[in-house]
């Protein structure tokens, strides 16, 4: 009868949660790390309550002492969530050759077989969603959006960790030297100890870079941008002369490009824009959503880029294309595109289909893309605000899982320095070589050996970045983690990309009630204010953008910002900023 209640209000909510749209872009981080859960009807915490106290009844405590030399005495059965990239010439993420290295890896470790179930990448929201409302979501589910998660621990839909990593800290050596209390407590509930999500870290943590076409810079005498002044006056050089750089495809030239997901793919430009001597407490009361819409400066931001639209600097068309559409990426591989932001390594992923190598092959081998970083802010300098280590893939286990014990010892083998290493690089000669010196190169693979994530974070989900066994293998090989792309390229991303840098904090206040359920409706909401504001003409641009912000606001945005400023007052007092 519970499982049934659950699957009814889990349903009731995947219907409000899919009829908003939304969803994270690639390469996104969830919502400020400090969100927690919202209110919750008293059955449905009833539900949780009981369903932490089932799993305990099913005798947990009593498998951990069937375990000799970390093995289950009778096999376990355990299913795991994987991202369906849908990439063009994959492996098939259910079945390669990292899968049976992690299958055999288990079976033989701890008596534990695996199976894997392909959510898609960029609908993994919605399908995440459905699989729980469904009552058969994976045993370990991986997420971005942890507003989704907090959704269903409202309803009893998910797993308290609290008691299994503290009881079993033991037999998870691997994770806790991994994660550390730091990553394990990240979104521990500061009043009642409710851990509802483990969060992944970081090992590299970089985020967002701008980058140009070198070529193209050197065809017309240009040398990289350094302000924002020199990179708009480049976006106007390549207008200008789009018939040299592109000859019969002039009318093909888009000088800057954006996706309808601005607050990410312009935020090296928005951040820019912010006080780069903001507290705190100003960045954790409008930073609900990692897009910065509410921050102080980001409207002079989107003027800019309004401005830039309006001249026609900027892809016009780039609203009309959604989360996981290849269009923009197919322009870049042939050579329409001269500047995009991404994610800071984005034109160097994927080996042979690299955005980089396809430009070489389709355009000749002087094209590139390479790092630039042009966007200087009041001081002169180019702060970018990243992530924490702890700012990454969310791990959480449904309502439904039977096997908990199983599923952590699963995260502490994918943990092991080795294991990861593994499946980072794969073999020696399939994909990777050794170079002179050391370094782990990586090639291009074919069939199963291809990585249809790069560093296969999506099966590494409590690591996202290169991390080797040895620390200065992996600063050795870094440069060298791309098929197909000179080092000193990667190099120079790395630098850039960590220029300035300026790391979350950790905000956590307990539960703040306005964010629940209200993820997905705010985060398409945002994007309409930004694409909206973005393609307004310049005289209509205050005025869309005041009225579609307030429109965000009154749907819920507001309420979020005041009570967070209740929150911290409660929490730190008068305090603008944290140790």
């Amino acid at each position: 009868m519970k499982k049934k209640l659950i699957a009814i209000l889990l349903s009731g909510t995947m219907v409000a949660l899919t009829a908003c749209g939304g969803g994270n872009a690639d390469g996104s981080s969830a919502s400020d790390a400090g969100s927690s859960a919202g209110d919750s009807q008293e059955a449905a915490a009833q539900d949780s309550g009981d369903a932490g106290e089932g799993a305990e009844d099913s005798g947990d405590a009593a498998a951990a002492g069937e375990l000799v030399d970390g093995k289950f005495a009778e096999t376990r059965h355990i299913t795991v969530e994987v991202y369906d990239r849908g990439n063009d010439g994959g492996s098939d993420p259910t079945n390669n050759m990292y899968t049976e290295y992690i299958k055999k890896g288990m079976l033989e470790d701890h008596n534990v077989e695996v199976e894997f179930v392909k959510v898609p990448r960029w609908t993994e929201v919605e399908e995440i969603n459905n699989l729980l409302a469904a009552g058969t979501a994976p045993d370990i589910c991986v997420t971005y959006s942890y507003p989704t998660v907090l959704t269903y621990a409202d309803m009893g839909g998910i797993l308290d960790l609290s008691g299994y990593v503290e009881d079993y800290k033991s037999e998870l050596g691997n994770l806790w030297d991994w994660l550390g209390e730091t990553n394990i407590y990240w979104d521990k509930d500061p009043v009642d100890g409710t851990i509802w999500a483990i969060e992944g870290k970081i090992a590299v943590n970089n985020r967002i870079n701008t980058f140009v076409r070198k070529d193209w810079l050197d065809t017309l005498g240009l040398s990289a941008p350094t302000t924002t002044e020199d990179f708009e006056a480049m976006l106007v050089a390549f207008e200008e002369n789009k018939d040299t750089l592109l000859g019969a495809d002039a009318d093909k030239m888009i000088p800057y490009s954006v996706s309808y997901d601005v607050g990410w793919r312009a935020a090296t430009l928005i951040e820019s824009f912010i006080d780069p001597d903001i507290s705190d407490r100003e960045m954790y009361v409008n930073g609900y959503d990692d897009r910065k819409l509410t921050q102080n400066g980001t409207k002079e931001a989107v003027k800019l880029l309004n401005k830039w639209y309006n001249q026609g600097l900027l892809w016009d068309n780039f609203a009309l294309y959604g989360s996981g559409d290849t269009t923009e990426d197919d322009m870049m591989k042939a050579g329409y595109v001269g500047a995009f932001t991404h994610n800071w390594d984005y034109p160097f992923r994927n080996g042979e289909d690299s955005i980089n190598v396809n430009l070489q092959r389709n355009v000749g081998e002087d094209a590139c893309y390479i790092a630039i970083d042009p966007f200087d802010d009041s001081k002169g300098t180019h702060t970018k605000y990243v992530s924490s280590t702890a700012g990454d893939r969310k791990i959480f286990f449904p309502h439904t899982n039977d096997e908990p014990l199983a599923c952590m010892l699963y995260l502490d083998w994918i943990s092991n320095p080795e294991h990861i290493q593994y499946l980072q690089i794969g073999d020696e000669g399939v994909t990777h070589n050794v170079l002179e010196g050391g370094a782990i190169q990586t090639i291009a693979a074919t069939g199963d050996a291809i990585m249809n994530s790069g560093m296969n974070i999506d099966y590494t989900i409590t690591c996202n970045g290169l991390h080797f066994a040895d620390e200065e293998l992996t600063k050795l090989s870094q440069a060298y983690n791309y098929a197909g792309i000179d080092p000193d390229i990667v190099a120079e991303a790395d630098k850039i990309a960590q220029t300035d840098a300026v790391p979350a904090k950790n905000v956590n206040v307990g539960a703040i009630e306005a964010e629940a359920n209200i993820g997905d409706t705010l985060s398409a909401k945002r994007d309409q204010v930004y694409d909206n504001a973005v393609i307004a003409s310049e005289a209509d641009f205050d005025s869309v953008w005041d009225s579609m912000l307030a429109d965000y606001l009154n749907s819920g945005g507001q309420a979020i910002m005041d009570e967070r400023a209740a929150k911290w007052q409660e929490t730190f007092g008068d305090t603008d900023m944290l140790p």
